[in-house]
């Protein structure tokens, strides 16, 4: 239980935000320079590259394999009409280019006060702390722009390193539900994550 004298922990993120980066979504991380910026119909071509290259196996099957241009014209568009009302979406950039991408998607009805947390990056940029400072981040940007109460993200139970990365980022493990998944054939738990307004 949270005392009145201490700050929320939106406040304190935001807090360490703005004492650690500037307010233009970049950073600086290990020597390389990261933005965080909104998606244009223009990327297709680069988030069809992305979503070819990147490791999933701790993704979800959704993602078309192989991703087609169409794929990434369809997704941009969709993405394109929600930004800022049904969530909020931010490609990272480094070195001008997109390396990851980390989204937040208002759930429906009864739950639209919950946002869906999901995220990926190229493996030549993991373990530099890139995705842990975007997470943050772009939790911080959702919950102000879409009234967000809270924020779910739903880990495979062996991808210790998502696990800490929302840790660092004050989610809370809320559950499991045991063998709940299925990715080429091998039922996996999944991990219930929440992150608190």
């Amino acid at each position: 239980m949270q005392h009145a004298s201490q700050p929320s922990l939106t406040a304190q993120l935001a807090a360490h935000y703005r004492h650690t980066r500037r307010e233009t979504d970049k950073s600086e991380f290990s020597g390389m320079k990261m933005e965080l910026r909104k998606w244009s119909l223009t990327d297709y071509k680069e988030l069809k590259d992305l979503c070819n290259a990147v490791d999933r196996s701790y993704l979800s099957d959704r993602l078309p394999n192989p991703y087609t241009e169409d794929d990434a014209n369809w997704w941009l568009n969709m993405v394109a009409k929600s930004e800022g009302i049904g969530g909020t979406f931010r490609a990272m950039v480094v070195d001008g280019k997109i390396v990851g991408s980390v989204s937040i998607e208002r759930k429906a009805d009864i739950y639209r006060l919950d946002g869906e947390l999901g995220y990926m990056l190229l493996r030549d940029y993991w373990n530099r702390g890139l995705m842990s400072q975007a997470v943050g981040k772009v939790c911080e940007i959702a919950i102000k722009e879409l009234g967000l109460n809270r924020i779910t993200a739903n880990v495979f139970h062996p991808n210790i390193a998502s696990q800490h990365i929302l840790q660092k980022n004050g989610f809370k493990q809320e559950g499991v539900m045991r063998k709940a998944v299925i990715k080429e054939g091998i039922f996996y738990d999944i991990l219930i994550y929440g992150l608190l307004k």
